[in-house]
């Protein structure tokens, strides 16, 4: 049954709430181990209890648990998403994330292994230079970016693990270019990004319901983007090429005219001066 007009508009609205929600519960119960050391964090941070070991052994948790279980629950959200990107509304979003979730588990799972170290180490880079060597604080202030950027080529790999048949290590390279090659495009996504987190620090709640599903979407609808315009100068490339070999084809056709006329010339001559064979 279709619905037209006011209702029809409701009933989009309440059908696209419904599978962003699903989708975000999905991803959190496939999380759960990650965000429970987060919450503890919080909870620590919040309150004042815990020392340094405490925090140390969170930390610990938190990069130990990521790679196997929030990288590819993540994977497996922007599978879902890639398909709302793409126009394909209508498929199921529960057999849709799991279908994911398999698929892309060890590509996942090596990808977070990469990110997790990456963070780490320049989580500990940036932690020394801006606080305990103030003079070397310009260095600091580099990693920091540099961890930004490493962020946002995470949101890329997830989007190329999901959208192309590739090896891991074409997954990673592609993953970097793309950020480095639209620079718009990763300032987008960041500034989305941003926004959205800002948002469910102002309303935690929504971490729950949509906060994660709707950064997926920013995330793999500039994707997309960038992908449709490569795909679309390669195509131009491609014809251009095509239309140039057809035209030096011609040429050769019109250069090859009196040569042909002077073949069946000899072939009316005496044996004598006909080529050899």
């Amino acid at each position: 049954m279709e619905f037209k007009g006011a209702m029809g508009g409701l009933y989009r609205i309440t059908e696209w709430i419904s599978r962003i929600a699903f989708s975000n519960v999905l991803w959190t119960i496939c999380s759960i181990p990650f965000l429970f050391f987060i919450f503890m964090k919080f909870i620590m941070l919040a309150t004042s209890q815990g020392g340094v070991s405490e925090q140390v052994t969170l930390n610990w948790a938190l990069a130990i648990t990521a790679p196997f279980t929030v990288f590819p629950a993540t994977s497996a959200l922007f599978t879902v998403v890639r398909k709302w990107v793409m126009g394909n509304t209508d498929v199921s979003t529960f057999k849709t994330f799991f279908k994911g979730y398999k698929e892309n588990y060890l590509k996942s799972m090596l990808g977070g292994l990469i990110y997790t170290l990456l963070f780490f180490v320049m989580y500990f880079d940036v932690t020394i230079y801006m606080t305990r060597m103030p003079d070397f604080k310009i260095v600091g202030i580099l990693m920091l970016v540099l961890m930004i950027v490493v962020m946002v080529s995470m949101f890329n790999f997830f989007s190329v693990v999901v959208h192309y048949q590739m090896t891991f290590k074409q997954v990673m390279s592609n993953s970097i270019l793309l950020t480095i090659a639209r620079p718009i495009r990763v300032f987008t996504t960041l500034v989305a990004g941003v926004l959205l987190a800002f948002i469910g620090l102002k309303y935690p709640a929504l971490y729950l319901v949509c906060i994660p599903s709707l950064i997926a979407m920013v995330a793999f609808f500039n994707f997309y983007a960038t992908y449709s315009k490569l795909q679309l100068q390669a195509e131009q490339k491609k014809q251009r090429e095509e239309e140039e070999r057809e035209a030096e084809q011609a040429d050769e056709t019109e250069d090859s005219g009196p040569l042909s006329e002077k073949i069946d010339a000899s072939k009316e001559s005496s044996d004598e001066e006909r080529p050899r064979p």
